[in-house]
Protein backbone atom coordinates (compact mmCIF):
# COMPACT_ATOMS: atom_id res chain seq x y z
CA UNK A 1 0.00 0.00 0.00
CA UNK A 2 1.64 3.58 -0.49
CA UNK A 3 1.20 5.75 1.86
CA UNK A 4 3.05 8.77 1.11
CA UNK A 5 1.79 12.11 2.04
CA UNK A 6 0.15 13.20 -0.88
CA UNK A 7 -1.71 9.85 -1.28
CA UNK A 8 -3.15 10.63 2.25
CA UNK A 9 -4.07 13.99 1.19
CA UNK A 10 -6.13 12.59 -1.87
CA UNK A 11 -7.55 9.89 -0.16
CA UNK A 12 -8.37 11.55 2.45
CA UNK A 13 -10.35 14.39 0.10
CA UNK A 14 -12.17 11.57 -1.21
CA UNK A 15 -13.63 9.75 1.43
CA UNK A 16 -14.87 13.09 2.72
CA UNK A 17 -16.55 13.44 -0.32
CA UNK A 18 -17.94 9.94 -0.25
CA UNK A 19 -19.93 9.92 3.18
CA UNK A 20 -21.69 13.32 1.14
CA UNK A 21 -22.51 10.95 -1.37
CA UNK A 22 -23.38 8.01 0.14
CA UNK A 23 -26.04 10.49 2.35
CA UNK A 24 -27.20 11.71 -1.12
CA UNK A 25 -27.10 8.32 -2.71
CA UNK A 26 -29.74 6.91 -0.19
CA UNK A 27 -32.05 10.07 -0.56
CA UNK A 28 -31.88 9.74 -4.45
CA UNK A 29 -35.49 10.05 -5.23
CA UNK A 30 -35.11 13.48 -3.44
CA UNK A 31 -32.15 15.15 -5.20
CA UNK A 32 -32.41 17.95 -7.37
CA UNK A 33 -31.64 16.98 -11.31
CA UNK A 34 -30.72 19.27 -14.12
CA UNK A 35 -30.28 17.87 -17.09
CA UNK A 36 -26.70 19.02 -18.88
CA UNK A 37 -27.14 17.67 -22.32
CA UNK A 38 -28.36 14.45 -23.95
CA UNK A 39 -27.50 11.64 -22.37
CA UNK A 40 -25.49 13.75 -19.46
CA UNK A 41 -26.97 14.36 -15.85
CA UNK A 42 -25.66 16.35 -13.03
CA UNK A 43 -27.32 16.87 -9.41
CA UNK A 44 -26.92 18.74 -6.43
CA UNK A 45 -24.33 15.65 -5.36
CA UNK A 46 -21.86 16.27 -7.59
CA UNK A 47 -21.60 20.06 -6.92
CA UNK A 48 -21.24 18.89 -3.18
CA UNK A 49 -18.50 16.41 -3.69
CA UNK A 50 -16.69 18.71 -5.78
CA UNK A 51 -16.63 21.64 -3.39
CA UNK A 52 -15.66 18.94 -0.64
CA UNK A 53 -12.80 17.66 -2.55
CA UNK A 54 -11.68 20.96 -3.75
CA UNK A 55 -11.88 22.74 -0.25
CA UNK A 56 -9.44 19.35 1.33
CA UNK A 57 -6.85 19.82 -1.95
CA UNK A 58 -6.52 23.69 -1.96
CA UNK A 59 -6.11 23.26 1.60
CA UNK A 60 -3.08 20.61 1.73
CA UNK A 61 -2.20 21.95 -1.67
CA UNK A 62 -2.78 25.51 -1.73
CA UNK A 63 -1.56 26.76 -5.16
CA UNK A 64 -2.26 24.12 -6.80
CA UNK A 65 -4.56 24.10 -10.03
CA UNK A 66 -8.04 22.40 -10.89
CA UNK A 67 -9.62 20.80 -14.31
CA UNK A 68 -13.08 20.31 -12.20
CA UNK A 69 -15.95 18.65 -13.66
CA UNK A 70 -18.29 21.11 -12.80
CA UNK A 71 -16.49 24.47 -11.82
CA UNK A 72 -14.05 24.12 -15.41
CA UNK A 73 -10.87 25.69 -15.46
CA UNK A 74 -9.09 27.02 -11.67
CA UNK A 75 -5.76 28.14 -12.13
CA UNK A 76 -3.40 27.99 -9.58
CA UNK A 77 -0.40 30.06 -8.44
CA UNK A 78 1.92 27.06 -9.17
CA UNK A 79 1.61 26.12 -12.72
CA UNK A 80 3.37 23.24 -12.30
CA UNK A 81 0.47 21.36 -10.67
CA UNK A 82 -3.22 20.80 -11.48
CA UNK A 83 -6.24 18.11 -10.06
CA UNK A 84 -8.57 16.80 -12.30
CA UNK A 85 -11.43 15.93 -10.46
CA UNK A 86 -14.62 13.94 -11.28
CA UNK A 87 -16.64 14.26 -8.16
CA UNK A 88 -19.33 11.45 -9.66
CA UNK A 89 -18.28 9.26 -12.15
CA UNK A 90 -21.42 7.71 -13.17
CA UNK A 91 -23.97 10.26 -12.50
CA UNK A 92 -26.71 8.61 -14.27
CA UNK A 93 -26.33 5.09 -12.53
CA UNK A 94 -26.30 6.77 -9.48
CA UNK A 95 -29.21 9.27 -10.19
CA UNK A 96 -31.41 5.64 -11.11
CA UNK A 97 -30.32 3.92 -7.80
CA UNK A 98 -27.47 1.47 -9.46
CA UNK A 99 -25.05 0.77 -6.94
CA UNK A 100 -21.92 1.69 -9.78
CA UNK A 101 -20.52 4.98 -9.45
CA UNK A 102 -17.46 6.54 -8.29
CA UNK A 103 -14.97 9.30 -7.28
CA UNK A 104 -11.71 9.78 -9.60
CA UNK A 105 -8.88 12.24 -8.47
CA UNK A 106 -5.66 12.59 -10.46
CA UNK A 107 -2.70 14.93 -10.18
CA UNK A 108 -0.79 16.15 -13.40
CA UNK A 109 2.47 17.78 -12.79
CA UNK A 110 4.73 18.93 -15.44
CA UNK A 111 2.07 17.43 -18.06
CA UNK A 112 2.03 13.86 -16.58
CA UNK A 113 -0.25 12.19 -14.51
CA UNK A 114 1.80 11.42 -11.29
CA UNK A 115 -1.02 10.52 -8.81
CA UNK A 116 -4.43 8.88 -8.93
CA UNK A 117 -7.02 7.82 -6.56
CA UNK A 118 -10.35 6.05 -8.23
CA UNK A 119 -13.01 5.65 -4.61
CA UNK A 120 -16.34 3.23 -5.13
CA UNK A 121 -18.09 3.84 -2.18
CA UNK A 122 -20.31 1.71 -2.21
CA UNK A 123 -18.30 -1.35 -2.81
CA UNK A 124 -15.56 0.41 -0.18
CA UNK A 125 -12.95 -0.01 -2.95
CA UNK A 126 -10.50 2.65 -2.94
CA UNK A 127 -8.00 2.44 -5.80
CA UNK A 128 -4.36 4.07 -6.06
CA UNK A 129 -1.46 4.44 -7.93
CA UNK A 130 1.32 7.18 -7.72
CA UNK A 131 4.02 7.13 -10.70
CA UNK A 132 6.71 4.30 -9.51
CA UNK A 133 4.88 3.32 -6.96
CA UNK A 134 2.60 0.49 -8.00
CA UNK A 135 -1.13 0.41 -8.00
CA UNK A 136 -3.49 -1.01 -4.90
CA UNK A 137 -7.03 -1.66 -4.28
CA UNK A 138 -7.36 -1.29 -0.43
CA UNK A 139 -4.21 -3.19 0.47
CA UNK A 140 -3.92 -5.51 -2.70
CA UNK A 141 -1.00 -5.10 -5.19
CA UNK A 142 -2.67 -4.96 -8.83
CA UNK A 143 -1.79 -6.20 -12.07
CA UNK A 144 -3.80 -6.51 -15.42
CA UNK A 145 -5.39 -9.49 -16.64
CA UNK A 146 -2.72 -11.98 -18.01
CA UNK A 147 -5.01 -13.30 -20.82
CA UNK A 148 -3.79 -13.00 -24.13
CA UNK A 149 -6.88 -14.22 -26.59
CA UNK A 150 -8.93 -12.02 -27.68
CA UNK A 151 -11.60 -14.69 -27.93
CA UNK A 152 -11.13 -15.40 -24.17
CA UNK A 153 -11.18 -11.97 -23.12
CA UNK A 154 -13.95 -9.53 -21.59
CA UNK A 155 -13.94 -5.55 -23.45
CA UNK A 156 -15.46 -2.94 -21.53
CA UNK A 157 -16.38 -0.14 -23.69
CA UNK A 158 -18.13 3.40 -23.03
CA UNK A 159 -21.58 4.18 -25.38
CA UNK A 160 -22.01 7.61 -26.60
CA UNK A 161 -25.54 9.23 -26.47
CA UNK A 162 -27.33 8.58 -29.78
CA UNK A 163 -27.40 12.11 -30.97
CA UNK A 164 -23.42 12.24 -30.90
CA UNK A 165 -21.35 12.04 -33.68
CA UNK A 166 -19.41 9.52 -32.36
CA UNK A 167 -22.20 6.94 -32.58
CA UNK A 168 -21.94 5.66 -36.49
CA UNK A 169 -18.27 5.11 -35.77
CA UNK A 170 -18.88 3.19 -31.82
CA UNK A 171 -22.05 1.11 -33.86
CA UNK A 172 -18.72 0.09 -36.28
CA UNK A 173 -16.43 -0.96 -33.44
CA UNK A 174 -18.96 -2.98 -31.38
CA UNK A 175 -19.65 -5.06 -34.47
CA UNK A 176 -15.87 -6.07 -34.61
CA UNK A 177 -14.72 -6.12 -30.90
CA UNK A 178 -18.25 -8.56 -30.54
CA UNK A 179 -17.49 -10.49 -33.15
CA UNK A 180 -14.31 -11.63 -32.09
CA UNK A 181 -13.91 -11.07 -28.23
CA UNK A 182 -15.48 -13.42 -25.30
CA UNK A 183 -17.97 -10.57 -24.14
CA UNK A 184 -18.18 -6.95 -24.22
CA UNK A 185 -19.53 -4.83 -21.14
CA UNK A 186 -20.80 -1.20 -20.83
CA UNK A 187 -20.93 -0.36 -17.63
CA UNK A 188 -21.75 3.64 -17.13
CA UNK A 189 -18.56 5.10 -15.23
CA UNK A 190 -15.09 5.52 -17.26
CA UNK A 191 -12.69 5.65 -14.40
CA UNK A 192 -14.31 2.70 -12.70
CA UNK A 193 -13.77 0.92 -15.91
CA UNK A 194 -10.61 2.02 -16.05
CA UNK A 195 -9.93 0.79 -12.40
CA UNK A 196 -11.34 -2.86 -13.48
CA UNK A 197 -8.92 -3.11 -16.05
CA UNK A 198 -5.95 -2.27 -13.27
CA UNK A 199 -7.63 -4.79 -11.37
CA UNK A 200 -7.49 -7.51 -14.00
CA UNK A 201 -11.54 -7.51 -13.85
CA UNK A 202 -11.86 -6.26 -17.48
CA UNK A 203 -9.26 -7.73 -20.20
CA UNK A 204 -9.46 -4.19 -21.82
CA UNK A 205 -11.36 -0.73 -22.37
CA UNK A 206 -11.69 2.02 -25.00
CA UNK A 207 -14.33 5.28 -25.16
CA UNK A 208 -14.44 8.02 -27.42
CA UNK A 209 -14.96 12.01 -26.50
CA UNK A 210 -14.03 12.10 -22.85
CA UNK A 211 -12.35 14.30 -20.75
CA UNK A 212 -9.50 14.56 -18.56
CA UNK A 213 -11.07 14.14 -15.42
CA UNK A 214 -12.66 10.50 -16.52
CA UNK A 215 -9.28 9.38 -16.85
CA UNK A 216 -6.42 10.94 -15.50
CA UNK A 217 -6.85 8.88 -12.30
CA UNK A 218 -7.65 5.36 -14.30
CA UNK A 219 -4.19 6.07 -16.74
CA UNK A 220 -1.81 5.83 -13.70
CA UNK A 221 -3.55 3.14 -11.98
CA UNK A 222 -3.05 0.67 -15.71
CA UNK A 223 0.13 1.46 -16.13
CA UNK A 224 1.22 1.11 -12.81
CA UNK A 225 -0.59 -2.48 -12.68
CA UNK A 226 1.88 -3.49 -15.51
CA UNK A 227 -0.81 -2.45 -18.41
CA UNK A 228 -0.65 -0.41 -21.40
CA UNK A 229 -2.45 2.97 -22.63
CA UNK A 230 -3.00 5.11 -25.73
CA UNK A 231 -5.34 6.94 -27.33
CA UNK A 232 -7.63 4.62 -29.78
CA UNK A 233 -5.82 5.80 -32.77
CA UNK A 234 -2.14 4.40 -30.60
CA UNK A 235 -1.29 7.68 -29.83
CA UNK A 236 0.73 8.54 -26.38
CA UNK A 237 -2.14 11.22 -25.39
CA UNK A 238 -4.93 9.90 -24.33
CA UNK A 239 -5.65 13.02 -22.07
CA UNK A 240 -4.86 15.48 -25.63
CA UNK A 241 -7.08 13.15 -27.87
CA UNK A 242 -9.81 12.96 -25.01
CA UNK A 243 -10.33 9.41 -25.93
CA UNK A 244 -8.43 5.66 -24.55
CA UNK A 245 -7.71 2.30 -25.26
CA UNK A 246 -6.22 0.34 -22.60
CA UNK A 247 -5.52 -3.58 -21.26
CA UNK A 248 -2.34 -5.89 -20.95
CA UNK A 249 0.26 -5.97 -23.96
CA UNK A 250 -1.19 -8.37 -25.74
CA UNK A 251 -4.98 -7.62 -25.74
CA UNK A 252 -4.16 -3.86 -26.01
CA UNK A 253 -2.35 -4.55 -29.26
CA UNK A 254 -5.06 -6.77 -30.72
CA UNK A 255 -7.72 -4.36 -29.73
CA UNK A 256 -6.21 -1.25 -31.34
CA UNK A 257 -5.65 -3.37 -34.66
CA UNK A 258 -9.60 -4.29 -34.28
CA UNK A 259 -10.76 -0.98 -33.90
CA UNK A 260 -8.36 0.27 -36.97
CA UNK A 261 -9.77 -2.34 -39.26
CA UNK A 262 -13.50 -1.29 -38.22
CA UNK A 263 -12.27 2.65 -39.16
CA UNK A 264 -10.94 1.47 -42.70
CA UNK A 265 -13.09 3.21 -45.42
CA UNK A 266 -14.65 0.73 -47.59
CA UNK A 267 -13.10 1.22 -51.31
CA UNK A 268 -14.59 2.40 -54.00
CA UNK A 269 -14.55 -0.94 -55.82
CA UNK A 270 -15.89 -2.54 -52.49
CA UNK A 271 -18.69 -0.46 -52.52
CA UNK A 272 -19.77 -0.73 -55.72
CA UNK A 273 -19.66 -4.69 -55.73
CA UNK A 274 -22.95 -5.95 -56.19
CA UNK A 275 -24.35 -8.28 -53.52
Amino acid sequence: MIRSPLMTVMTDAVIKAARSLKRDFGEVENLQVSRKGPGNFVSAADHRAEKIIREALEKARPGYGFVLEEGGVVEGTDATHRWHVDPLDGTTNFLHGIPHFCISVGLEREGQIVAGVIYDPVKDEMFIAERGKGAYVNNRRLRVAARRDMADSVIYCGLPHFARPAHPRFLLELSSVMAVSGGVRRMGAAALDLAYVAAGRSDAYWERDLQTWDIAAGIILVREAGGFVTDCEGGDDPMASRSICCGNEAVHRELLAILRQANRPVTTAAAARPA
